[in-house]
C-alpha cells in the first residue's frame, strides 16, 4: 500500500498546487492544467501497475515519461534559440532599413528589400505596397516568439509617418536601444547559466551514485528494478530530477522575458 500512497499523495499535490496566477507566473511557466491532469494520471497508472506487479509496465511508463519530458525540454531550448536568432535578426532589420533609406530609397522600397532577406516581415512588405498599415503589420508580426521588438519598429514608423521626421534616424535610435537591451539580456543570461548548469549536474548525480554503487558490489539496480518498492523510488527519483530541470528552465524563461518586455 505504500507505492499507491506515495503515488496518491504526489496526484494530489500537482492537483491541489496554485494555479500560475497565483504564482504569479506565467502560465507556459508554471504549466499548463493540461499537463498537471496528465502527471497525475501517471503517477495512479504507476501506483497501479506497482500493486498489480506489473513491472514491464512500470518501466514503461517511466522510460516513455522520461522521453517524453526530455523532448519537450529539448523542444524548448530550440524553441529559445529560434527566439533569440530573431531578436538578433530585428536588430539587423532596423540597421538594414536605415542604410536604405540613408542611400535614397523609399520606406516601401526598402521594407521589400529586408522582407528578401528575412521572409517573416514579407507579410508587412505587402501590406506596404498595397498601401496599407505597415505599422500594424508589423505589430501582428511581433507575437512571433523573439520578435517582440518589431513592435517598437512599428512604433517607430508610425511616429516617424506621423510627424514627418526621418525614418532613418528614428530606426538608428531603436537599434540602438535594442542591442544595448541585447547585451543586458545575455549579462543575465550568463548569470542564470550557472543554475542551469547545476540543475543538469544535480539531475545527473543519482546515476552516478547508481553506478558507484553497483561498482562497490550494492546491487542498486536489483532493488530498484526489481522491487515494487525500487520501481516506486525510481519513479519518483526520475520525476523529480525532470521536474526540477523543467523548473530552473521556466524560471529562466520568466527572467528572460522580464527583459526583453
Amino acid at each position: 500500500m505504500i507505492p499507491l500512497a506515495v503515488a496518491c499523495t504526489a496526484a494530489a499535490v500537482i492537483f491541489l498546487v496554485p494555479g500560475p496566477e497565483r504564482l504569479r507566473l506565467p502560465a507556459t511557466a508554471a504549466g499548463s492544467p493540461r499537463t498537471a491532469r496528465w502527471c497525475g494520471l501517471v503517477f495512479v497508472a504507476v501506483a497501479g501497475a506497482l500493486l498489480t506487479g506489473a513491472r514491464l509496465v512500470v518501466l514503461s511508463l517511466i522510460v516513455g515519461g522520461s522521453a517524453w519530458a526530455v523532448l519537450r525540454l529539448v523542444m524548448a531550448r530550440r524553441a529559445a534559440r529560434e527566439a533569440e536568432a530573431r531578436r538578433a535578426r530585428v536588430i539587423e532589420l532596423c540597421d538594414g532599413l536605415r542604410a536604405e533609406l540613408a542611400s535614397g530609397q523609399t520606406a516601401h522600397a526598402a521594407l521589400d528589400r529586408a522582407a528578401a532577406d528575412w521572409p517573416l516581415v514579407a507579410p508587412a512588405a505587402r501590406v506596404a505596397a498595397a498601401g496599407g498599415d505597415v505599422p500594424s503589420a508589423l505589430r501582428d508580426l511581433a507575437a512571433t516568439p523573439g520578435a517582440g521588438s518589431l513592435r517598437i519598429v512599428g512604433a517607430a514608423w508610425q511616429v516617424a509617418h506621423r510627424t514627418g521626421h526621418g525614418l532613418a534616424d528614428v530606426l538608428g535610435r531603436v537599434s540602438d536601444d535594442l542591442r544595448s537591451g541585447e547585451q543586458t539580456r545575455r549579462v543575465v543570461l550568463s548569470e542564470l547559466s550557472s543554475a542551469r548548469a547545476t540543475a543538469r549536474l544535480l539531475a545527473v548525480l543519482p546515476a552516478l551514485a547508481l553506478a558507484m554503487g553497483a561498482g562497490a558490489g550494492a546491487a542498486p539496480w536489483e532493488f530498484l528494478l526489481g522491487t515494487p518498492a525500487g520501481l516506486a523510488c525510481l519513479a519518483g527519483g526520475v520525476g523529480l530530477a525532470l521536474a526540477g530541470l523543467a523548473w530552473v528552465e521556466a524560471l529562466a524563461r520568466v527572467s528572460d522575458r522580464g527583459e526583453t518586455g
